[in-house]
């Protein structure tokens, strides 16, 4: 009796200690991702607006000018 009243409180508390495990893990998870996005994003504005400056044609835009470098690239890399 005394033994399966020991495993029902450690079951408990096993039960107690993963729900908190994974309260942690999710905000720590949530936490990196919403960094990880914000740098991915910022990145993305700074790459647009050097591009925007200095490597767009008269009258391209950002995303065919990015094309335009990816293609030239892909053809310098064939050679």
């Amino acid at each position: 009796m005394a033994k399966s009243k020991l495993v029902s409180v450690n079951e408990k508390i096993a039960d107690e200690v993963v729900k908190d495990y994974k309260k942690i893990e999710k905000g720590v998870v949530g936490t990196y991702q919403k960094i990880e996005d914000g740098v991915v994003n910022k990145f993305n504005e700074i790459s647009d607006s050097f591009v925007d400056a200095f490597l767009t044609k008269e009258g391209e835009s950002v995303e065919d000018a990015k094309a335009r470098l990816a293609q030239e690239k892909k053809e310098r890399e064939e050679r």
